[in-house]
């Protein structure tokens, strides 16, 4: 993106079309766009670096590999829904370019005055269910209170016996208390998975020791706002209503996403000490009070984020 040049003298403020479009002049939104870029790319920094060193990051490539965003796609900022943005406010040719680039995006439309906005209707014909699906799943995990004190088992029923059974666990990452000490952690405390994509990774010898046993279809019914990876999922769905859901909110979704996920791996069967942070050790009652505290910290900041996404899809569909 081009230094932005400075304000031209008809620099218009906020206004609305006919339509009720909100309309950004240049001046407005250009900035707006070069905080977002410079933003993602510094969230994306480390994974743009180890990539061109060929190098992998046991807690990190989640972010990039279960959620497959790319840190070029992070950083195209979008307005969100019902917003059009205009060349107003700085020289008409500093801007035409942007404008025409961003009129050629999926979904993307230009009026009959040059302005450049989400064509929602397109939007919809493709993405209305996952828009429907996500508003339903968002409000039923929105509804009912946080359950805490799962301790983060699901990653350790993710290994459970697989030494014993002759099988590779899933990082290269070794484990802290070792295979037998880790069987033992999974043996010893009760398995309360909700998640369903948690609980799909289960080992075999896993599955029967959870107290719940979810499926895709159950999802609605079981996701509730303590579960990290439910919220961790928010990232995903941030994703999904994008270019509806303004860029802060999937950056805002990415920094909970990258958090989590440190505090997932920390409270993990593996040692995650190579990358200089401590263990939350949930066999001892001193770990699991950590992990109680993390996860309602969690819980607490992902429900302000959930209920803006779920005014992105209620505003979608009407």
């Amino acid at each position: 993106m081009p230094t932005l040049p400075a304000p031209h003298p008809t620099s218009a403020p906020e206004a609305r079309d006919a339509v009720g479009q909100e309309v950004l002049d240049a001046a407005t939104w250009l900035p707006l766009a070069q905080a977002h870029a410079s933003r993602a790319d510094a969230l994306t920094a480390g994974r743009r670096e180890r990539k061109e060193r060929g190098e992998k990051h046991a807690v990190e490539d989640f972010l990039f590999t279960y959620y497959p965003t790319r840190p070029a796609q992070l950083r195209r900022w979008h307005p969100g829904a019902s917003v059009t943005l205009t060349s107003g406010g700085l020289p008409p040719d500093d801007v035409a370019p942007l404008l025409a680039e961003r009129a050629i995006w999926r979904w993307h439309r230009t009026s009959t005055t040059g302005g450049v906005s989400l064509d929602v209707d397109a939007f919809l014909a493709d993405r209305g269910e996952t828009v429907r699906y996500a508003r339903d799943l968002l409000a039923a995990t929105a509804s009912r209170p946080a359950t805490l004190g799962c301790f983060g088992l699901h990653e350790w029923a993710m290994v459970y016996r697989d030494h014993a059974q002759g099988r590779d666990h899933r990082h290269p990452l070794p484990l802290r208390l070792g295979a037998q000490g880790t069987d033992e952690v999974v043996a010893s405390h009760p398995v309360r998975c909700s998640h369903f994509d948690a609980f799909r990774f289960f080992t075999p010898e896993a599955v029967s020791l959870n107290r719940l046993q979810p499926t895709r279809e159950t999802q609605p019914a079981l996701e509730q706002p303590g579960c990290l990876h439910a919220n961790m999922d928010l990232y995903k769905w941030a994703t999904k209503l994008s270019p509806a859901a303004p860029g802060d909110m999937v950056l805002d979704a990415f920094e909970l996403a990258r958090d989590i996920r440190w505090v997932d791996m920390r409270a993990s069967p593996y040692d995650v000490s190579a990358y200089g942070v401590a263990p939350v050790a949930i066999e001892t009652p001193e770990g699991k009070a950590e992990y109680v505290r993390l996860q309602r910290g969690f819980a607490e900041r992902s429900a302000s984020l959930r209920a803006r996404m779920l005014e992105v899809c209620e505003r979608l569909l009407g």
